[in-house]
């Protein structure tokens, strides 16, 4: 059994922004819990108590401003309006739980605790009245074995600045059922991507443009169904084959390979390989058809060629330059992608600005074959 190395330049202990204009380090917790689902939440809830908390008022304080609706209102409207519970409970119940534990053991509630967890579909219900893609900006890159290198999956996981000083890493004990995993995230958030002992990552990238569903599997919980899975078949299989809640794209890296799908409500559709054996995406979807009718006019636009001077549209072409340009497709190549700002005002590395709504919240890179490892 290949277990995940840390490496020992794991930033020290602490994530250290790329380029960024706040020159203060940023603590990285790491945790590690075992046992049950809810075991390890209301450890994970214990450990960082504190922090849920903190972090859950500055959520809230970001509903408020975001809606202009009180927040305990705009989360019981949002449950209210969703189903998500029997797909979660049918599908993934040992993550409920985990939830649940977090809930208890961090004293929230627990409806709270399971809205946090839904940042993507939250923003699909926000979308309902604000109709806006534009403030969604994740980069990731796969690359499978090749040339005597092992295979990566990687990402820039770009989310909201109140999240900043937040982030921690999940070290998940193995045990009977359970795989040894490590997952980037936040104080009181089950996954936002990872990585677990049998050489199984995954990176994802919101695609707000794909018809979503109100009683689907939603992302965290999908990604944590997939790093639960100890076949690489296993885990293809449920990912093209569940019904997703919102419109996402996952990398999946599988010990040697690397496989790029679009999920929507309706359709899951591989992106394929370029011409250099890599896969890399942004936040518009490229191979799935499934759109939103608020999005049709756009994606008409896209399949016509219009669209090249949007945000995600310049991401991806800067990542596809670099693909091209490079010969060596390793982890100084992945690292030099995702430190890159090749387009001032839409970088692949987004700093922390006052002001800004977003930014580049960690960066890392999961190593799948060879020496398994997780950089952040």
């Amino acid at each position: 059994m290949k277990y995940i190395i840390l490496p020992v330049l794991f930033a020290q202990l602490f994530i250290y922004g790329f380029a960024q204009n706040n020159s203060s380090k940023r603590q990285l917790r790491i945790i590690t819990v075992s046992g049950s689902g809810y075991q390890r939440g209301y450890q994970h809830g214990q450990q960082l108590k504190k922090e849920i908390a903190e972090v859950t008022a500055l959520w809230k304080k970001n509903i408020k401003e975001a809606t202009r609706v009180p927040p305990d209102s705009f989360v019981r409207q949002f449950l209210a309006s969703t189903n998500f519970i029997p797909a979660i409970k049918r599908l993934t119940p040992d993550i409920l739980e985990e939830v649940r534990g977090i809930a208890a053991g961090a004293e929230q509630s627990f409806d709270d605790m399971l809205a946090a967890q839904l940042g993507d579909e939250l923003w699909v219900y926000e979308d309902n009245f604000n109709n806006d893609s534009v403030h969604h900006h994740c980069s990731s890159i796969g690359v499978p074995a090749m040339k005597g290198n092992p295979a990566y999956v990687s990402q820039n996981m770009d989310i909201e600045a109140y999240t900043d000083n937040y982030q921690t890493v999940l070290h998940i004990l193995p045990n009977r059922t359970t795989p040894e995993q490590f997952i980037l995230t936040y104080a009181g958030q089950v996954a936002l991507n990872g990585v677990n002992e049998f050489g199984i990552g995954v990176c994802v990238n919101t695609l707000m443009q794909l018809n979503a569903s109100t009683d689907g599997l939603p992302v965290s919980f999908m990604i944590r169904a997939l790093l639960a899975r100890k076949k690489g078949s296993d885990a293809l299989h449920f990912l093209q084959n569940t019904h997703h809640a919102s419109g996402q794209n996952y990398i999946l890296g599988i010990v040697d390979s690397v496989y790029d799908f679009e999920a929507s409500a309706g359709k899951v559709a591989r992106v394929y390989p370029d011409a250099s054996g890599i896969v890399y995406h942004t936040n518009h979807p490229v191979a799935n058809s499934d759109i939103k009718p608020l999005y049709q006019s756009y994606y008409k636009n896209f399949l016509a060629g219009n669209t090249k001077s949007k945000n995600s549209e310049i991401r991806y072409a800067a990542l596809m330059r670099r693909a091209v340009e490079s010969k060596d497709k390793d982890d100084a190549f992945i690292k030099s992608a995702l430190r890159s700002k090749d387009d001032t005002n839409n970088p692949i590395c987004r700093a922390h600005l006052p002001n800004k709504s977003g930014f580049t919240f960690g960066s890392v890179i999961f190593t799948l074959s060879n020496k398994r490892s997780m950089q952040v």
